[in-house]
């Protein structure tokens, strides 16, 4: 047997205290936010709700969705996958003549876990980086020039630290799409030579905030091979800033708690900040979440200021020193008016975003929306904190179909309109199974029940003592209130498009097990947790609508040697190492494919494929990693092409823009850049098959 992999940091989640300081505003070295005293058993639901017969119920209906369409039988069909849902424990997977190189899909030779300062990609597969940090898109944007930043030009290039990505059809233009991109935040150590951190200058702050955001951006294929380029100063092309107009919209919009001595309506916001991952919409939209928008703000004084995380001093940028709105001491409610789901139309360069309230403010890591049978959207939404909860939207309208301006003009309102849910685990095994090792309980799998708990419905409050508009303001209180289950850091969560079942990213939570903190429970079963998990879902009935679903563990991270790792049942000599995962995405094969943030395994992080039916389900290969100090985002899986974000490359402790830690992409004497890179295979067929 191998031994044990290296950790490659004491720091949590495997990142660097540049990272820390600058993404997240150190939020592992805060006091946690969320010091409620939630059940974490779910006592009260196991006496109420039976777990084996919403088993079956989930069951029941993917094996009818499944014959609705097709006729399968035998091992891996939606029927056994169904049943092994339904089923008594996780058991190693039948005997079976294993196919040529692996599952449909995640046919590639897998990569080898390292620390090479490049994006290395699976054998036989080719890139090219797409798109740069400041490269121009907009008309009159000059070329970038490290050395001659401005405001004003980064307003029309490229923003920093790209995050999610999305990629859209464009009709009429052959060999095109659009590329819409988060700007989570920037580092401005490596940024700017000779950056002071206690004393950045108006300018320097001034393009930090024409670089956080998103963009829009036209793409060309060559015909040849799957390289992507930008198009530039398309007209579809556009950039969203920090200082750019956004509209709040939904039940909470034109609240006192979103009013501002600037806007007096509450209804209006400047900017967007601090955005990772998001979504796609049905209806032709893409969706952003706000995330670490707390480390903006400076000189909190509230119990709400202080449960999202917002500091009593100054922050680590200063913004404060150069704009009032983000001195809360002066303007108590801007902070308000962040940490909610952002909805742009990437097809009208001249449309206002919207900040969706009825979705709720907290940590937004994404939103990723699916249709209910009677074609309503139900969004999925991570609060990515440690100790925090998982989230759902189900809309009260219906999605029109087609493309007419009356259709568009309808759907941009579904996400104003419904009820917002937060999420009670309980496990099916007695709290003694649960020791905080990881150890599988005597039934064989961590698994149970879970019940979504309404929190508000349009003007309408669920919650004692909480109205509506503060439970859309300050929806962290009201998961306290209604005892939702602290989670390790749920991030992007994504149903698939396959079985319709519901996959969340629990990246990893050291304080778990901690004396005064939450003990292991059967969704989150092990103490200091540094790899984390992925859950799986299934709704009741199949019903996203519902009020009630079945969860069981689908991976638990880290080295496949190391006990208490888990890989829906595969043979764990087979797999890749795996830890700390963050984005997720599905291929059309309905492979989950996992991206990480902060590995702890002695490699750089990287991109994973995941069966997730079958008689190969678990079996998990890493497709790429990236470069010293990068973490791995979006990403978005074609048949042809695959697409990720390389953020924050170069973050190591005591970097600068004199002394890198990385020459990617550009080599030696270049500035390092956060870039959109794109895999294809070289023969130009289809990934993995």
């Amino acid at each position: 047997m191998r031994n044990l992999l290296p950790l490659i940091s004491s720091h949590p989640g495997g990142r660097s205290a540049l990272t820390c300081r600058y993404r997240c505003g150190d939020a592992c070295f805060q006091e946690v936010p969320n010091t409620s005293d939630n059940e974490y058993a779910g006592d009260i639901i196991a006496r109420a709700v039976s777990r084996r017969s919403m088993m079956r119920a989930a069951a029941v209906v993917t094996v009818a969705a499944a014959a609705g369409t097709a006729a399968l039988t035998g091992p891996g069909t939606p029927q056994a996958e169904a049943a092994a849902l339904a089923g008594h424990g996780h058991k190693p997977n039948p005997p079976h003549k294993p196919a040529p190189s692996g599952a449909r899909g995640l046919r590639f030779s897998p990569v080898a876990p390292n620390r090479d300062d490049k994006v290395t990609v699976s054998d036989g597969h080719s890139q090219n980086v797409v798109i740069r940090w400041g490269e121009p898109i907009l008309r009159g944007a000059p070329a970038f020039n490290p050395e001659k930043q401005s405001a004003k030009a980064q307003a029309g290039q490229f923003g920093y630290n790209n995050d999610f990505l999305s990629l859209l059809p464009l009709r009429g233009e052959r060999g095109r799409q659009v590329l819409v991109a988060n700007h989570e935040y920037t580092n401005e150590n490596l940024m700017f030579r000779g950056y002071d951190p206690a004393n950045p200058t108006r300018e320097q702050v001034e393009i930090a905030w024409a670089a956080h955001g998103l963009s829009v951006v036209v793409v060309q294929e060559e015909s040849r091979t799957g390289k992507l380029g930008a198009v530039s100063r398309h007209p579809l092309n556009r950039r969203l800033t920090a200082t750019s107009e956004f509209r709040l919209t939904g039940p909470a919009a034109g609240s006192p708690l979103l009013r501002t001595s600037a806007d007096r309506t509450g209804r209006k916001v400047l900017g967007t900040l601090n955005n990772c991952a998001g979504g796609t919409t049905p209806w032709g939209t893409t969706l952003h979440g706000e995330e670490n928008f707390n480390q903006y703000f400076a000189n909190a004084s509230t119990a709400e200021h202080k449960r999202y995380g917002i500091g009593t001093g100054a922050t680590e940028r200063k913004w404060e020193r150069f704009d009032r709105r983000f001195d809360l001491a002066k303007e108590p409610n801007e902070a308000n008016r962040f940490g909610w789901v952002v909805e742009l139309d990437p097809y009208d360069p001249d449309s206002t975003p919207r900040k969706r309230t009825a979705l709720g403010r907290f940590k937004h890591e994404a939103a990723e929306p699916r249709l209910t049978s009677d074609g309503r959207p139900v969004v999925y939404m991570g609060d990515d904190e440690r100790f925090d909860y998982l989230y759902k939207f189900v809309s009260s309208k219906r999605m029109k179909k087609g493309n007419s301006r009356a259709a568009r003009e309808h759907n941009l309102t579904l996400l104003d309109e419904g009820t917002l849910y937060v999420a009670k685990l309980t496990g099916d095994s007695p709290a003694a199974e649960i020791d905080g090792t990881g150890k599988l309980p005597s039934d064989g799998e961590f698994d149970g029940s879970g019940v979504w708990i309404p929190l508000a419905t349009g003007t309408t409050s669920h919650v004692p003592g909480m109205t509506a508009e503060e439970v859309y303001v300050y929806t962290r209180l009201a998961g306290d209130k209604v005892g939702a289950t602290k989670m390790d850091r749920p991030e992007d969560v994504e149903p698939s498009p396959r079985t319709g079942r519901v996959y969340v990213a629990l990246t990893n939570n050291t304080d778990r097990g901690k004396e005064g903190k939450a003990p292991a429970d059967e969704a989150n079963p092990r103490n200091a947790n540094k790899h984390g998990q992925i859950l799986e879902l299934a709704e009741n009935w199949d019903d996203p609508a519902g009020d009630g679903f079945a969860w069981r563990l689908f991976l638990v991270a880290g080295d496949p040697n190391d006990p208490s790792t888990y890989f829906a049942g595969f043979p764990k000599d087979r797999v890749s190492p795996i830890s700390c995962p963050d984005n997720v995405a599905f291929d059309s094969h309905g492979n989950l494919w996992i991206s990480t943030d902060g590995n702890q395994l002695g490699s750089h992080d990287g991109l994973f494929g995941v069966a997730t039916h079958g008689d190969r389900r678990g079996e998990l290969k890493q497709f790429l990693t990236v470069p010293t100090g990068a973490e791995t985002c979006g990403p978005v899986i074609q048949d042809r092409r695959v697409l990720v974000a390389v953020q924050h490359p170069g973050e190591v402790d005591g970097a600068s823009v004199e002394k890198p830690a990385s020459i990617w992409p550009d080599g030696p004497g270049k500035i390092v850049r956060p870039s959109v890179v794109a895999v294809w295979r070289k023969d130009g067929r289809d990934i993995g098959v």
